[in-house]
């Protein structure tokens, strides 16, 4: 009997799963050790500002920090130095985590879809009978990997090292924190793999996704205290604040909100645009 239309149709979306699972388990088996290694270095990283940070915040700052331009307290975030909450808010997370580990992603998502359309990767694996969104959204998926294992793990490690130094830092804090990060992170692994896809060549898509982020951190802090404040909307870093989280305990839902959608939205470009054109 020849197989019916709906029969043809379920075998063909088994398969878009099947693959979408395949390169995102093998993506993000590819991603477990350098995860592990910035995993680590996030935990020393964290570990020095939780050490030395009582002896900055007990050393006089605030006569300091008010004699300094707005404009750089806002870049660096020097305004919230004053506790161990609010050094690792503005330093730590807004510096190594906004923009270290969402460079990361985003650079990372680019060069995994520029970088095998330059080596001629992608023309073999799609070769075979697998569609091209099933292969994109695993290397997406895959990304997962890191952005999951880093927002558990930081938090436990920064928490367990200030317990040990004798100045604990809420671990609720922390947890609420590393979710409401989570869409930003997100965003930022669909933006590179959007730059991916239009750029087509590995280590120029790294490097474009990269700046993206650091043109996104500077047009945020540096016009915040000009008349030109509303343009900082157009930047992810507007909608995560770390300082708002940890040191006055604001929960930016419509943030996290926005973050998605952006993020969807890039997404699907990217999916419609590689569905699109030549390999």
């Amino acid at each position: 009997m020849p197989e019916t239309r709906d029969a043809r149709h379920d075998a063909h979306g088994r398969t878009d799963w099947q693959t979408l699972l395949t390169v995102a388990r093998f993506e993000g088996h590819n991603r477990l050790r350098i995860t592990g290694v910035i995993a680590v270095l996030f935990a020393l990283f964290g570990a020095l500002y939780v050490w030395v940070g009582p002896q900055m915040t007990d050393a006089g700052f605030t006569e300091m920090l008010d004699a300094m331009p707005p404009a750089l307290n806002e870049l660096f975030g020097f305004e919230t130095l004053d506790s161990i909450e609010g050094l690792l808010a503005s330093e730590f997370y807004t510096l190594g985590w906004m923009v270290g580990v969402g460079g990361y992603l985003a650079s990372a998502a680019a060069g995994s879809v520029a970088g095998e359309f330059g080596e001629g990767r992608l023309d073999t694996m799609l070769a075979g009978p697998v569609t091209r969104r099933s292969v994109l959204l695993g290397k997406f998926l895959a990304l997962g990997v890191p952005i999951v294992a880093l927002s558990v793990a930081v938090p436990i490690l920064l928490s367990g090292t200030a317990f040990l130094f004798g100045d604990p830092l809420a671990l609720d804090d922390l947890a609420v924190l590393h979710a409401l990060s989570l869409p930003y992170l997100v965003c930022w692994a669909a933006i590179g793999l959007l730059v991916g896809v239009v750029v087509r060549r590995g280590r120029v898509a790294g490097r474009v996704a990269l700046g993206a982020v650091f043109a996104a951190w500077l047009l945020e802090a540096v016009i915040v205290t000009t008349e030109y404040d509303a343009l900082g909307g157009l930047s992810p870093m507007r909608y995560l604040d770390p300082p708002g989280v940890l040191v006055h305990g604001e929960i930016d839902l419509v943030g996290a909100g926005v973050l998605t959608v952006v993020a969807i939205v890039c997404l699907a470009l990217a999916v419609f645009l590689f569905q699109r054109r030549d390999l």
